[in-house]
């Protein structure tokens, strides 16, 4: 008999989200409608933003971001290594230049200790990504970017609903912007958006998304140049019917967590995930670490192991640094950035999901363990 597949992630879908979409199929305003102002108005009111900018991708609302911002080449930007490529991709697509700080040990961030040494006179902004959802240092890195006058974006995408310090998630920054791809804590299909106190930033980034059109002008009436990254009404309704069970599904994320916490704490080849004090955390992934014992080829061959028994983990993140269009024009070696290398070869993400039962995680547990102890045969 074979053994039931686990997946890594599974959206959290229900009858109130398919009557929405099929409301607004029925409706026949399927894009630029009022369900993108109701999705916006509710994200909004969960992270108390005064704007927020609804577009077709979390890629998308950083590109944006830059755009509005005015960061282009001959510029720099201050990020981390250790995140998924579009955190890089975008600053390289507007022609600026990434410019990496290896991250915290036990947090995974960015380390704040190292920021300073790296501004120059081209640094025009920190990208500050929570790695995993995890808020750790932010507030930190908002205080070293108002000292130097730098420009603040808040890589946000995998850390709505989190709360740091009684500061929502994404609200630290001058912007931030949430994904929401079907392996986030809600999902609009495709999707993100833009949040910030900034009206003009708020402004720009609406017509940058609607092909640089004026909220108050004709269609066929454009003022810069634009792209089409809008997010049509279906995926914002769907968005919306997520976001009222936001708390139920967060809570289930959480008692998830809670779960694989109880149950392989006690397993000394394995590190837990480490959350900072002050944060009421909304759970995005469960990322567990081999210890330093470990090496990157065992890593893979355990995966490779839990994947055979029917268990899809996998590695998050490959170091950005080494992916060879970043490495080779940047200059940068192996060993540049060691923490993020060490974790790196080291990391096995297990299924995560607001609907994964007792019995399942009681599954993925008793194989992670089985798998560790054929590694040492």
């Amino acid at each position: 008999m074979n053994s039931p597949r686990i997946e890594l992630s599974a959206p959290d879908i229900t009858e109130k989200e398919i009557q929405a979409v099929t409301e607004v199929l029925r409706s026949g305003k399927l894009s630029l409608g009022p369900r993108l102002a109701e999705f916006e108005e509710a994200v909004k009111s969960l992270t108390g933003a005064k704007y927020a900018v609804a577009v077709n991708s979390g890629t998308s609302g950083l590109f944006l971001c830059l755009k509005a911002m005015g960061i282009g080449p001959g510029d720099e930007v201050i990020t981390t290594p250790f995140t998924f490529i579009a955190s890089v991709n975008v600053i390289l697509q507007v022609g600026a230049k990434p410019v990496f700080v290896d991250i915290h040990p036990d947090y995974l961030n960015m380390n704040p200790d190292l920021i300073e040494e790296q501004i120059t006179s081209n640094t025009k902004a920190i990208e500050a990504v929570h790695a995993f959802g995890n808020p750790w240092g932010i507030d930190e890195v908002q205080r070293i970017a108002r000292s130097r006058d730098l420009l603040l974006i808040e890589d946000s995408c995998e850390a709505i609903g989190t709360v740091y310090k009684n500061i929502p998630a994404g609200m630290f920054g001058d912007a931030g912007f949430f994904a929401f791809y079907p392996n986030k804590q809600i999902t609009t299909g495709e999707g993100g958006i833009i949040i910030t106190n900034n009206e003009l930033l708020a402004d720009i980034c609406r017509s940058l998304r609607n092909q640089g059109r004026s909220p108050n002008a004709g269609w066929l009436s454009h003022e810069r140049v634009g792209y089409n990254f809008r997010l049509s009404d279906i995926n914002c309704a769907l968005g919306t019917a997520q976001l009222s069970r936001f708390e139920e599904i967060k809570q289930k994320r959480a008692q998830a967590a809670g779960k694989y916490i109880e149950k392989l704490s006690s397993d000394k080849r394995l590190i837990m995930p480490e959350l900072p004090e002050d944060c009421n955390f909304s759970w995005f992934v469960f990322v567990v670490r081999l210890t330093e014992d470990y090496s990157l080829k065992q890593r893979n061959e355990l995966l490779d192991m839990l994947r055979s028994e029917g268990v899809c983990a996998s590695n998050y993140f490959p170091p950005v640094h080494l992916q060879p269009f970043i490495k080779a024009p940047l200059g940068i070696k192996e060993g540049c950035f060691p923490v993020t290398e060490s974790v790196s070869s080291r990391t096995v993400a297990l299924p995560f999901y607001s609907s994964l039962r007792d019995e399942q995680i009681d599954f993925v547990c008793e194989k992670l363990s089985l798998c560790l102890d054929r590694l040492y045969l």
